[in-house]
């Protein structure tokens, strides 16, 4: 493995490659670290110690946000609101393409009108930055909550809230400019890159609250600090990640076959060929949706809650949507569900697929081609989907089982699962392959290869 990893460097265009994606990844880390200069990071870092022991709520929401916007929205640095708004105009034009006429008809255009549909998310990113990064000014001013505000007293004023908003926008137009410039010159998926670094960067603090108790009192049998629960823990960890990679590029092979055309004395065509259909179809999106959607019955009996102290059952709900009880999870279950279907219905076009084998030729054994072969792709990506939910589901919750049961905080168990693992190790393989691809084009075997 260490000579392939040396070969990547002996290709010009590849070191090249590679070298650009890591110097992009390293400026977006130290504009990570940069907070804007009227944050009062002392208070910053005690608010969101508190907030950080809540495992629901408001806790949770930063958790979540900070994850998927490759950023750590408590510390106000420059890039303060990461990725998310770029994310967040992607998955709405994403949505708008599939049910708007205009922008369907911009879709079908080729390679002219994903580019005019990428120029509208760009204008629409920055709306939504202005919006959410005045809101986190906000945010910061009353403290998230904790009743101090993060900003210093001379500057919790509206002119420096208005300089922080066109700060933290800027850092954002930024960060998506660097992602576009890793899509074009560097190598893998600019935007899943960062989110990725980001998760990553989490890892050595979860990991140092995990083992440092170890380091410190010893390891002894029968404790939080045994050989035996640490074991468990590594191997439940490999466990994880070998079943999502396995499911992650897993897939359903339909078989098709190419007409025979008669040109001259040549029969061309009649191969026997395979339509590979993903088994997680939907990826990551169903959790992410779901997750963000059950942030709303939390908030509601939370102030419900605070209204009225002696109903019992708002206290009930408040404390089961806060500590993701049994009720929590079967909301979530039933969302990720919904969402894989929702998802797979919108990015998955059986039609339109029908309509293509039709064009090429092809065609599915048994099936006529055109409406009869639409109906029998979805009757398969219904099944396989149904298969595909439970896999996220499953993994969805593996964290707060792991943190239940064997008593460890939920910061390090969500690396057991969780929305988390599923964007590294997408992240990971989609790179490989995009590796490989150069490797395969002069004749090196690629990275998961044998060299025989």
């Amino acid at each position: 493995m260490l000579g392939k990893l040396l070969v990547l460097f002996k290709i010009p265009e590849l070191r090249q490659k590679i070298l650009l994606t890591l110097l992009l990844l390293a400026v977006y880390r130290m504009g990570f670290s940069i907070p804007l200069p009227f944050i009062d990071q002392a208070a910053a870092f005690e608010g969101m110690q508190s907030l950080q022991k809540q495992q629901g709520g408001l806790g949770q929401v930063v958790q979540l946000v900070s994850l998927f916007s490759a950023s750590n929205i408590s510390q106000g640095t420059i890039f303060g609101l990461g990725i998310m708004p770029y994310i967040s105009a992607s998955i709405i034009f994403e949505l708008l393409s599939s049910v708007y006429p205009p922008l369907q008809a911009l879709k079908k255009e080729g390679e002219a009108g994903r580019r005019k549909i990428n120029e509208y998310t760009r204008y629409a990113t920055v709306v939504i930055c202005l919006g959410q990064s005045y809101m986190l000014m906000s945010a910061l001013s009353k403290g998230f909550g904790s009743g101090k505000s993060f900003i210093m007293p001379d500057y919790d004023i509206f002119f420096y809230h208005i300089v922080g908003t066109i700060t933290m926008t800027a850092g954002t137009i930024l960060l998506m400019w660097i992602g576009e410039q890793i899509d074009a010159y560097g190598i893998g998926n600019g935007i899943s890159l960062l989110i990725m670094a980001g998760i990553l960067a989490s890892m050595p603090a979860a990991g140092w609250e995990l083992l440092g108790p170890a380091f410190k009192q010893g390891v002894k049998l029968g404790t939080d600090t045994g050989i035996e629960k640490m074991l468990l823990l590594a191997v439940l960890f490999v466990f994880v990640v070998v079943w999502v990679i396995a499911i992650t590029k897993g897939e359903r092979r339909i078989p098709m076959q190419s007409a025979k055309h008669i040109r001259g004395r040549k029969t061309m065509g009649g191969q026997r060929q395979s339509l590979p259909l993903k088994v997680n179809q939907a990826g990551v999106m169903p959790i992410i949706f779901a997750s963000s959607l059950l942030m709303i019955p939390y908030f509601l009996f939370h102030q419900m809650v605070n209204v009225w102290p002696d109903i019992w059952l708002l206290r009930e709900l408040d404390a089961m949507f806060s500590g993701r009880g049994y009720l929590y999870n079967v909301f979530y279950i039933a969302l990720i569900y919904f969402f894989c279907y929702f998802w797979t219905a919108i990015t998955f076009n059986p039609k339109e697929m029908a309509d293509n084998l039709k064009d090429y030729g092809s065609f599915i054994p048994g099936y006529r081609p055109g409406p009869r072969t639409a109906a029998y792709l979805e009757q398969v990506m219904v099944r396989i989907t149904y298969v595909g939910a439970a896999f996220l589901a499953l993994v969805a919750i593996i964290p707060t089982i792991v943190a239940s049961s064997l008593g460890i905080s939920f910061a390090v168990a969500s690396f057991y699962g969780g929305t988390g693992l599923l964007i590294v190790v997408s992240v990971v393989l989609d790179l490989v392959q995009k590796i490989d691809s150069h490797l395969t084009m002069r004749n090196y075997p690629g990275l998961l290869e044998s060299d025989n």
